[in-house]
C-alpha cells in the first residue's frame, strides 16, 4: 500500500497538476481557504500510496490520462519528492492559517499555483529539477533513482 509507482505517466500528473493549479487559483481569487485541507490530503495521500488513496490521482491515471494517447513514462521518485513538496507547502499552508497568518497562506497558495502551472502546461516540474540537483550534489543517492543518474537510458527512450 505505501508505495509510489515507477514509472510514472506524465500525463497522469499533468492532469493532477492542472486540476491543484485550478484549486489553488479558486482558493486565491474567493479566499476558500479551507480547500487547502483537500489539497494536503492529496498531496500527501499521492506521497504515501501514490495514485491509491487519492480520488484524483485515480481519475487522472484511470479516466484522463489513457484518453491523451499513449503513455509517456518518466522516473517516479522526483514525482514523489515533487509531490512531497506541495504536501508541506499545502500542510504549511493549513498551519498558516490556523495561526492567522492569512498573508503567508496566500504567498504559500501562490507559490503552488506557480509550480502546478509549470507542471501541468509545461511539462516543467519544479520538484523534478530540486530532486536531480540534490542528485548531482550528492545529497540523493543514486541508488534512489537509477534511471535519474544513468542518462544513456533517456536517451534510448528518446
Amino acid at each position: 500500500m505505501f508505495s509510489f509507482p515507477n514509472p510514472v505517466n506524465e500525463k497522469a500528473a499533468r492532469v493532477v497538476a492542472g486540476v491543484v493549479m485550478v484549486v489553488a487559483l479558486f482558493t486565491l481569487a474567493t479566499s476558500a481557504y479551507w480547500l487547502l485541507i483537500p489539497l494536503a490530503y492529496g498531496f500527501w495521500a499521492r506521497v504515501l500510496t501514490g495514485p491509491r488513496l487519492s480520488p484524483l490521482a485515480q481519475l487522472a491515471t484511470k479516466v484522463v490520462a489513457p484518453r491523451l494517447g499513449r503513455p509517456k513514462d518518466v522516473a517516479g521518485p522526483p514525482k514523489r519528492f515533487a509531490q512531497g513538496i506541495g504536501a508541506a507547502i499545502t500542510t504549511l499552508g493549513v498551519i498558516a492559517l490556523a495561526l492567522g497568518w492569512t498573508t503567508v497562506t496566500t504567498v504559500l497558495l501562490a507559490l503552488l499555483v506557480v509550480a502546478a502551472s509549470l507542471e501541468s502546461i509545461f511539462a516543467l516540474c519544479i520538484g523534478c529539477q530540486v530532486f536531480a540537483a540534490l542528485m548531482r550534489a550528492g545529497i540523493v543517492p543514486e541508488t534512489v533513482c537509477v534511471e535519474c543518474a544513468d542518462i544513456s537510458r533517456r536517451l534510448v527512450k528518446a
